[in-house]
């Protein structure tokens, strides 16, 4: 996707900026080939509706809720999914 097709940056922010209860839709994985490869096999598809359901008290992982299961993911590889906040 094309800095051109973005929501304004208004609208969308990355995963670990996120914080417990916010959501939104996957939009994009920018990450090395086998990490968005494996993102999307736990179900980080884009359009998936994702919200953050907590944090570990030091930030990192992070609990996702999304497609009725929950997923851990690092800040790291957080960071690399780009999502359009509802």
């Amino acid at each position: 996707m094309s800095e051109e097709a973005l929501p304004s940056r208004d609208t969308f922010a990355t995963l670990d900026q996120l914080a417990p209860g916010q959501a939104g839709r996957v939009l994009r994985i920018l990450a090395p080939d086998a990490v968005t490869r494996r993102l999307m096999e736990l179900g980080l598809t884009p359009g998936t509706h994702v919200e953050v359901v907590r944090r570990a008290p030091l930030g990192d992982p992070l609990e996702l809720r999304l497609r009725d299961t929950h997923l851990s993911l690092r800040e790291s590889e957080a960071s690399q999914v780009h999502v359009e906040l509802d």
